[in-house]
């Protein structure tokens, strides 16, 4: 088995005025089958792998100068033949695309003159995607935030999945699940990013964004008895943080009636209690816990 990998050549010869040049394909490899190898009806190898956008090159170097041989396609999809030829004689064909393309001696098929040649396409890149915490989330201070990626690769294998905050490392997984928790990330924007590598070295990336905030302190404003039997006020809040609002007819932690979460739109949010009928109704508000 011999493969010759040339790159970007130019020869230039002169004599008096003339000049001769010619240049191969940009990183171009020719694997090179022998043809009637030892005095054999044979390809060697039997088997050519090579990738896409290389060439074989078939070298007659059966002993016997009488004895003809071809290298005819079998692959209807990608047809060619050398024509046949008793040595010295060496064909070469290109092979652009991936594949495998079976092909023969059809003078020697019957000996078992067989060979095939396996293309392999260019190595496709894994994918990634951040599957937690979804982009624009908002969280409360200090927060730790539970990262979460899926990744996958067609072509082969993830070896890594690297998390990153911002511009540091914060960790590396080797193997699925891919996971990483932040620690007590400061108020700010952040970027959470990750970064899988695939069995060939190519690499894909996923990042999302959040927000760190510090929590406002939990005021109420503005109370308002709307007849027949509503009740409305409005309460402080961090955009995009989520709350609870309770109710209870007396002041007993046993008594509270959640009466809607949600996430705050607005740094001011307005609640209306459509269902306010009791002669003495207690309110409050709590923030949820980043999740």
């Amino acid at each position: 088995m011999k493969m010759i990998r040339y790159l970007f050549k130019t020869m230039l010869i002169s004599t008096g005025f003339a000049i001769f040049s010619c240049s191969f394909n940009l990183y171009a490899a020719f694997f090179v089958v022998g043809v009637g190898t030892n005095n054999t009806d044979t390809f060697t190898p039997a088997v050519a792998n090579i990738a896409a956008g290389d060439s074989v090159i078939w070298n007659w170097i059966e002993s016997n100068a009488l004895t003809t041989h071809n290298s005819t396609s079998t692959n209807a999809a990608f047809l060619w033949s050398s024509g046949t030829h008793p040595k010295p004689f060496s064909f070469t064909n290109a092979f652009p695309n991936a594949g495998t393309f079976p092909y023969q001696c059809t003078i020697h098929v019957t000996f078992g003159m067989t060979g095939s040649v396996v293309v392999t396409g260019a190595n496709q890149p894994p994918t990634v995607t951040v599957t937690n915490p979804v982009n624009g989330a908002v969280y409360a201070s200090p927060a730790n935030v539970t990262i979460r990626a899926s990744a996958s690769d067609a072509d082969g294998t993830v070896t890594n999945v690297q998390f990153l905050v911002d511009a540091n490392v914060l960790t590396n997984k080797a193997a699925a699940p891919f996971s990483a928790v932040t620690n007590n990330l400061a108020v700010g924007s952040h970027t959470l990013s990750a970064i899988a590598s695939d069995n060939n070295g190519a690499t894909a990336t996923n990042q999302v964004t959040i927000s760190v905030v510090a929590p406002v302190s939990m005021v109420f404003s503005a109370p308002n008895l709307l007849p027949p039997g509503k009740f409305r006020f409005t309460y402080a809040a961090n955009t995009g943080l989520n709350y609870v609002v309770q109710r209870s007819t007396n002041l007993l932690s046993a008594g509270w009636i959640p009466l809607i979460t949600n996430m705050a739109a607005s740094s001011s949010v307005n609640f209306t209690d459509v269902d306010a009928t009791t002669p003495y109704e207690f309110y409050r508000v709590g923030r949820l816990p980043n999740p």
